[in-house]
């Protein structure tokens, strides 16, 4: 069984993150790092194959960033994958979901038969949840999609996904796009073993040639969305105090609550 383990490398969101003069993402002059919630779709497939013992799987953490993003698929291979693929491209700079899941895709399909393509809820960059969607359109695959629970057996998935109101039990055949939350389970630190490991493990750079795609299909200037202006998060005020000396704190509590729209 091939799986493919989608890793994007972000701003750190407690780093004081910025936006370039043409208001994409700075991603040169801030840490970054995996995105968390992109462990847990590491983790999920780590665990699929740890309990499919016996069975030959290879998970290959696939990601599409600028050079430092390298660093996400190396924590990945540290917490466990067999091997990464990385694309990187200037092109690519400035690139929307739309963009972004053609090249995963066509990078997946130049990664030959895959059985399960897994990724996270959402990047913590952006947060928009579309792109295992998108991905399972492109390559003409079922989506089980915000599993909390995941379970295998033979060419069967069945994920439980927790609603407002409801837990819906879905499953699915082999081959299709799983995405998973961060209620699947802890993601696993990476051990020295590991560590070590991942040093000798293989990582593969290809570029947008290598993929077969034209970089007129990419970036900024192919974005179906865009920012046209950005503000700085205003200064924290000081809350306000409801004080109750003459009984009448809960009415003016209720009234501070409704004109905050909370109620």
């Amino acid at each position: 069984m091939n799986i493919v383990v989608l890793v994007k490398y972000v701003p750190d969101a407690t780093a004081d993150r910025q936006f370039e003069d043409d208001f994409t993402v700075d991603r040169v002059n801030v840490d970054g790092l995996l995105s968390e919630l992109d462990e847990y779709a590491v983790e999920q497939s780590l665990q699929i194959k740890e309990k499919r013992e016996g069975e030959e799987i290879t998970v290959t953490a696939l990601t599409v960033g600028p050079q430092a993003a390298e660093a996400a698929v190396r924590k990945a291979l540290q917490m466990g994958a067999d091997k990464g693929v990385h694309v990187v491209d200037d092109a690519i700079a400035g690139s929307d979901s739309i963009a972004t899941s053609l090249v995963l895709a066509k990078a997946i399909e130049k990664l030959g038969p895959v059985d399960l393509v897994v990724g996270g809820l959402a990047s913590t960059d952006a947060g928009m949840s579309v792109v295992p969607a998108m991905l399972a359109e492109r390559l003409g695959l079922p989506q089980v999609t915000l599993a909390s629970v995941v379970e295998t057996q033979g060419d069967q998935i069945r994920i439980k996904r927790d609603g407002d109101v409801a837990t819906e039990v879905i499953g699915g055949t082999l081959p299709l796009v799983l995405s998973v939350t961060d209620q699947s389970g802890e993601a696993r630190y990476p051990s020295f073993k590991g560590i070590m490991a991942a040093k000798k493990k293989p990582l593969e750079t290809w570029s947008l040639a290598d993929l077969g795609v034209d970089a007129a299909q990419v970036g900024l200037g192919a974005a179906y969305t865009a920012v046209e202006e950005t503000a700085a998060r205003p200064p924290r005020t000081a809350g306000e105090i409801v004080t109750d000396e003459d009984g009448s704190g809960a009415k003016a509590l209720a009234e501070f609550l409704a004109s905050k729209k909370f109620i």
